[in-house]
């Protein structure tokens, strides 16, 4: 019988098909296939972006040219923003209705010098290279108070949303809180208010001592699907320590989530043959200091299913896969060789 699960956190309740679960082969495949030709994020192109806010140049004496070649990892503002930088908010009525400049910011973090790469496959050195240009960003950026969130996330494959093939990131920095965030925020700190524990970290609890949505662990980040998953194959990495910003990350976090984050896309590689993917940090508010009931942490969402008119009309999400058996399967999926 199919089950209804509520989201501890948001209250957000799911359906679980649970009498008819669908492996992998079942699902309709979203495969990326990356087709070349001309790419402004490629090497030798570098006229081609707007000037670099960050880049890594570690073999290049004394740093390397400004926009020029030899990065590892580069960062630049998005040729298209959906917020530009300049500018104050001018809050505003319209009737009933409220208003503000678009003021934000959006850049790109450019993964690799490859084209033909893409994060499931960088060395583990490359994937903490980006998290950190994520995290140095992050700490500029916090400087500016206008800013009060910061959303990192990467689009992988033409259906989940991704315009350009060479491997990168996004970061948007937000004057505002997203409405998604404070209903975290929110569901969190009612918990705590009641129970004087931190929600993330009870959840955490309890699925380290009963491991059946466990998908794999390290000495600081645990892989596990969700109670409640909106899609099949919905996938978190949790810290193991409370930590409310991602930006407060030790060095050697950083190399253990590295670590973490290739596990989990070369498993959902094999598992899942290199479906299109979301990623999305979800972490504290900028402004907001050290918060004793929030959590960060990574969500993964392969795109399997596509959302349709129940979903939109109700809020409710259909998952056909229960997460313990999509958890079964990716833990048991075999790494590739030499990976």
């Amino acid at each position: 019988m199919p089950e209804l699960r509520k989201d501890p956190i948001v209250g957000r309740w799911v359906i679980i098909s649970t009498d008819r679960a669908k492996r992998p082969t079942d699902f309709l495949r979203n495969k990326v296939v990356q087709k070349g030709g001309f790419c402004p994020l490629c090497p030798g192109n570098e006229q081609k972006t707007p000037s670099e806010v960050l880049a890594y140049r570690p073999d290049v004496a004394g740093g390397g040219q400004k926009n020029g070649p030899g990065w590892t990892v580069r960062v630049v503002p998005n040729k298209f923003p959906a917020l530009t930088i300049e500018g104050t908010l001018n809050r505003q009525a319209e009737g009933m209705f409220d208003k503000m400049n678009g003021l934000g910011a959006h850049e790109l973090i450019i993964e690799s010098p490859e084209h033909f790469s893409h994060m499931a496959v960088l060395p583990g050195r490359q994937i903490e290279n980006v998290l950190w240009a994520c995290r140095d960003r992050m700490v500029d950026l916090k400087q500016d108070r206008r800013f009060k969130y910061i959303m990192i996330f990467k689009n992988h494959g033409e259906a989940a949303g991704a315009t350009l093939e060479h491997p990168h990131t996004q970061l948007i920095a937000l004057p505002i809180v997203p409405k998604h965030v404070s209903e975290e925020l929110e569901g969190a700190k009612q918990y705590f208010n009641i129970k004087e524990r931190c929600i993330f970290c009870d959840i955490l609890r309890q699925e380290m001592e009963n491991p059946v949505r466990v998908v794999a662990e390290n000495e600081d980040f645990l892989i596990f699907a969700p109670f409640a998953p909106r899609f099949p194959f919905e996938t978190w990495i949790f810290p193991k320590r409370h930590e409310s910003a991602f930006e407060n990350l030790s060095s050697h976090q950083m190399i253990n989530l590295a670590a973490a984050l290739k596990q989990l896309l070369l498993k959902c590689d094999v598992a899942l043959d290199g479906p299109a993917y979301n990623l999305a940090l979800h972490t504290g508010p900028l402004q907001e200091g050290s918060l004793d009931y929030y959590h960060w942490h990574l969500e993964f969402i392969p795109r399997l299913t596509n959302t349709a008119g129940f979903e939109w009309g109700t809020g409710f999400y259909i998952n056909p896969t229960p997460p313990e058996e999509s958890a079964k399967f990716l833990r048991e999926s075999e790494m590739p060789a030499g990976k």
